[in-house]
């Protein structure tokens, strides 16, 4: 039991991990999605001004900047992972991450060189080699940099408060993590990637083949499976595979092998090349039905069928839930209002969500990277009509129908207890105008909830969650932890809890540690 608990443990920590480089992705997408879209000349006849010398040069910085990010995603995600996992000397952890990964490569370099199998530069790409930070190697893509952050992770755990002789004392501790590190991750870069990687390689580019030969149907299968995570916070590695691996697909882009339908998606868009729906449908473009119409006809629904007296303090806590959800691409503030009143509910909007996936997909939109307005206008209308932006409205317009339909029907058949159709009458206090403020983020009834602080082992966040250790759930008290600015609990063992809170969840964990001290 307790190395099932470690298992999933450390599964939902790694989830936490990958928040740090796709966060600097959202901002490098925008930034490279805006370069890209004013350097076209489609926009400049459109609007001749954009011409202008000076402008041009500032949307191809952002173009440069923006791509940065996806040129160096692989270091990122070594650098992110052993940061994001340990708890203690995360300096050391992301200085030893960044050292693993460079000395993997270069590891794998000198293997290909004594073997004679270093591909030259015509032939590179189709012998799955490339240049990484300069160094021609194996292409592990993304992947290679989560298995070396893995790796330097483990590393960090056995070693940092490692004992030598008085002699060496000077390297003890965290100072001797980098230094097995280098050590370590250089022959795995000689003995075991290229051993493995062939192998490896095959399966993802087998599961790959599974999906790309689904059709359509892989894309509703990822975009419902995405979904049918998210309560156990796992949804990130999914979309991390299909965005930045060959289960996303690969394509040789200006010469360049490019791997991973997030990343192709991106080359292709700044090297204004066509974006094909097989492509996009496996992108968050599918999303849009759902979070665009498909919540918020949720949200009026259970705004219909709140009683009277409670319609005027469950308005803004739905109204704020939905330009989360629109602006923001957060849809959890909404999704975990239903989640455990109505699992059915959730299930049913998991198919919604698979299904728009699918059928964008088979009306061919090709809007691809969109998963909240900014991206939605970004790379829809201003593309003009070719990417068919506006069957995404169509689309949306029978989802808003549909949800609304089936939840008003739901919570008016089964009595669900959605917001506003609680037994007690709802007050001020009850409910903020605001779900980013939430009963005002009382901390201390948040650490109250939890069991204090003696019971937190260790406490973090990701987007819109806090992420705890306890050494005891069962001692939570659910209704304190809500007091607090808790939207839903969820418990995923005897000592793992998770609380959803929203966008603000960083300011409320700062609040409680400060508590705890």
């Amino acid at each position: 039991m307790s190395n099932k608990k470690s298992f999933w443990n450390f599964f939902q920590s790694l989830g936490r991990s990958f928040m740090l480089p796709i966060a600097l992705l959202a901002i490098s997408g925008i930034l490279l999605g805006i370069g890209a879209a004013f350097r076209g000349a489609a926009i400049r006849e459109l609007m001749p001004w954009i011409g202008n010398p000076i402008l041009q040069q500032i949307f191809n910085y952002m173009f440069i900047i923006g791509l940065f990010t996806f040129k160096n995603l692989p270091v990122l995600f070594g650098i992110a992972i052993p940061l994001g996992l340990v708890k203690e000397d995360k300096e050391i952890a992301a200085l030893s991450g960044f050292v693993g990964y460079a000395v993997m490569n270069v590891a794998i370099n000198f293997y290909l060189t004594q073997s004679g199998q270093l591909a030259d530069a015509e032939t590179m790409r189709y012998q799955g080699q490339s240049m990484i930070m300069g160094v021609q190697s194996i292409e592990t893509g993304v992947l290679g940099g989560i298995i070396s952050g893995i790796i330097v992770y483990k590393l960090h755990k056995k070693f940092s408060n490692i004992k030598l002789p008085l002699a060496f004392a000077f390297f003890e501790g965290v100072r001797f993590v980098p230094i097995i590190t280098l050590f370590t991750m250089s022959l795995v870069g000689i003995f075991v990637i290229p051993s493995i990687w062939p192998v490896f390689s095959g399966m993802i580019n087998g599961l790959g083949h599974l999906i790309s030969v689904s059709g359509a149907f892989g894309a509703f299968l990822l975009g419902a499976s995405e979904r049918l995570l998210i309560p156990f916070g796992l949804h990130h590695i999914l979309t991390a595979l299909v965005r930045f691996t060959a289960i996303g697909g690969e394509a040789v882009i200006n010469g360049e092998s490019v791997t991973g339908a997030l990343n192709i998606f991106y080359q292709l868009y700044a090297a204004h090349e066509p974006i094909t729906p097989e492509l996009s449908r496996l992108l968050v473009q599918g999303r849009l039905p759902s979070f665009f119409f498909g919540l918020p006809a949720m949200a009026l629904a259970v705004y219909h069928t709140a009683k009277p007296e409670n319609k005027p303090f469950i308005k803004g806590l739905l109204i704020s839930g939905v330009v989360t959800a629109i602006v923001g691409g957060i849809t959890e503030p909404l999704e975990f209002l239903f989640l455990f009143i109505a699992p059915p509910l959730y299930v049913f909007h998991a198919f919604m969500t698979g299904l728009s996936y699918m059928t964008l997909g088979l009306l061919g939109v090709t809007v691809g990277e969109a998963g909240d307005i900014i991206g939605f206008i970004l790379y829809g209308p201003l593309q003009g009509l070719s990417n068919r932006w506006y069957l995404i409205i169509v689309v949306g317009l029978v989802w808003f129908a549909v949800y609304y339909i089936v939840f008003k029907w739901a919570i008016l058949k089964y009595d669900l207890k959605t917001p506003g159709r609680e037994d007690k009458t709802l007050s001020e206090g009850d409910v903020s105008t605001d779900i980013s403020e939430m009963s005002n983020f009382t901390a201390k009834k948040m650490l109250d909830g939890l069991g204090g602080a003696d019971n937190i082992v260790t406490i973090d966040n990701c987007f819109t969650r806090l992420r705890l250790e306890l050494k005891d759930a069962s001692i939570v008290q659910e209704d304190l932890i809500k007091e607090g600015g808790g939207i839903s609990v969820v418990k995923l063992g005897d000592t793992t809890v998770q609380i959803i809170i929203g966008p603000q969840v960083q300011a409320m964990r700062k609040k409680i540690e400060k508590l705890m001290v």
